[in-house]
């Protein structure tokens, strides 16, 4: 019944799903916890759609006794959907260059496009990992698309939690229950490519499916 203890996932399952997050080939240094794409999106500082003109390696930072290294992509911004009161236009992006510090491998020098999250330092230098949500353009969903201008935004009031075990129920009023893994036993999967977590008037939160009503400001965003 709501309101009651929710189980904690076994440490088996939640070795398995950690083993799922790292990409082959990376060290166990780096784990993820699972998160939403909405919620990637209410927790990052930005959030941009760009291509990778370049990569290189580059010092971590000016101290010569550091020899931890950066890979430095410059990139094309084509739209920004988040961050515009710290940056304008970013040219930059950094990530570690050890995978087993999360470092992020993109296609340079392609027509890929990414949907790209991540932080801003107080330098006004812009990082992301592999625990920030990084997905090819073509890869998201329409919804996904429609929802990066407002609906994710506008519901960053809510809660959402991953289900692990059965029974899984809500604890607030203000919870969605995200049963991708559950379900499916993959993260990204119908839910987080279809769903958005919604407020209602009265402080509710539910799931929506659906086509999103368009703002005329959003249209751009759905074109390939």
């Amino acid at each position: 019944m709501p309101g009651s203890p929710r189980p904690a996932p076994s440490w088996a399952l939640l070795l398995r799903l950690l083993a799922l997050l790292r990409p082959p080939g990376l060290g166990e240094a780096c784990s993820c916890a699972p998160a939403h794409p909405q919620q990637h999106v209410c927790r990052s500082a930005l959030v941009i759609r760009a291509k990778i003109s370049s990569e290189k390696v580059v010092p971590a930072n000016t101290d010569p006794a550091d020899t931890q290294k950066l890979l430095q992509y410059e990139i094309k911004q084509i739209k920004m959907f988040k961050g515009f009161e710290k940056v304008k236009d970013v040219q930059y992006i950094y990530t570690p260059f050890d995978s087993s510090l999360c470092g992020v491998r993109l296609e340079a020098n392609s027509q890929k496009q990414y949907l790209l999250t991540g932080k801003i330092h107080s330098d006004g230098k812009v990082f992301i990992h592999l625990c920030n949500y990084i997905e090819p353009w073509e890869d998201l969903s329409l919804l996904q698309r429609e929802s990066l201008n407002h609906h994710y935004h506008l519901n960053c009031g809510c809660h959402i939690t991953t289900c692990y075990t059965v029974p899984c129920t809500n604890s607030a009023p203000n919870e969605c229950l995200w049963t991708d893994w559950l379900l499916e036993q993959k993260l990204y999967g119908y839910q987080a490519q279809n769903y958005v977590c919604m407020k209602h008037a009265d402080g509710t939160c539910s799931w929506y499916r659906g086509h999103l009503p368009l703002r005329k400001e959003s249209v751009d965003i759905i074109q390939p």
